[in-house]
């Protein structure tokens, strides 16, 4: 059984820290082995020169994971990022950012992810993460 957005955005709710939350993000899409996240444009989250902080595109790349992998085990698990690497390409600048989990796999005791983020606006790509994540429970 698929999970809804709707179930997603209950596990955005309860498993993450308050300042992911204020972060939000909200959930578009997800699918068997994906997610997609919905990080809406904020002035807070703006560096100077007005584009989007990387710290606030990698941390919601890092949540679009945990989403992704919650959806694939059908439920939400404790798991921890093991590494997460992250290609800026261009500044996203007045625009939500979208971000799409993909699970390339998915074992018992680790995950691993390709993440892009797009300007929801014109559907450029603004950064690419890979993502790898331990399983706990």
């Amino acid at each position: 059984m698929t999970m809804t957005p709707a179930e997603a955005d209950k596990i955005l709710s309860a498993a993450f820290a308050p300042w992911v939350l204020d972060l939000g993000l909200t959930v578009e899409e997800v699918g068997e082995d994906r997610a997609v996240l919905r990080l809406p444009w904020s002035d807070r989250l703006a560096r100077e020169g007005g584009g989007l902080s990387g710290q606030a595109l990698m941390a919601a790349a890092d949540t679009a994971t945990v989403i992704a992998v919650s959806a694939a085990r059908g439920g939400f698990v404790p798991m921890t990022t093991v590494q997460q690497s992250t290609s800026f390409q261009r500044a996203v600048s007045g625009a939500d950012v979208l971000i799409e989990a993909v699970l390339t796999k998915l074992g018992r005791r680790t995950a691993f992810a390709d993440v892009t983020l797009r300007d929801a606006g014109t559907g450029e790509l603004a950064a690419r993460a890979s993502t790898v994540y331990a399983i706990l429970g």
